[in-house]
C-alpha cells in the first residue's frame, strides 16, 4: 500500500527542517516538531490565486534587492480584536536564515 500523500509532505518537511515527524495517533498534535517550532502541514493541490501573485510579487521586489522575501497577509478582526497577521514566505528560505542565524534545528523529541 503507497504512503499517503500528507504523510509524505509531512516527512519531506520534517526533513528539510531537520526535526521529527509526529505520527498521527487520533490526538491534537503538531505534524513535526523542530527545535522552537511546532509546526503543522497542509497539503493542497492549488493555493488561490491571489496568495501564488502576492508571493510572487514580494520575490520579484527581493530579487532586484538581494533580499528575502516575506508576504504578510493582514485580516481585521473587528470588535477590539487586534487584526490577524500571518508571515508567508519559502521553506527553504526560512531554513537558510534559522541556518545563517546559528539554529540548526536539531535536537528534539515528540
Amino acid at each position: 500500500m503507497a504512503e499517503a500523500k500528507w504523510k509524505r509532505a509531512e516527512r519531506q518537511v520534517a526533513a528539510i527542517v531537520g526535526g521529527v515527524r509526529v505520527p498521527n495517533v487520533g490526538k491534537a498534535a503538531p505534524d513535526v516538531i523542530c527545535r522552537g517550532w511546532c509546526i503543522e502541514v497542509k497539503l493542497r493541490s492549488r493555493l488561490p490565486l491571489w496568495l501564488e501573485r502576492g508571493l510572487a510579487q514580494a520575490e520579484a521586489g527581493a530579487k532586484e534587492r538581494g533580499l528575502t522575501p516575506l508576504l504578510v497577509i493582514v485580516t481585521p478582526r473587528g470588535r477590539g480584536r487586534p487584526p490577524l497577521r500571518l508571515a508567508v514566505l519559502r521553506l527553504e528560505a526560512l531554513v537558510a536564515w534559522r541556518r545563517e542565524s546559528g539554529d540548526d534545528g536539531k535536537e528534539v523529541t515528540p
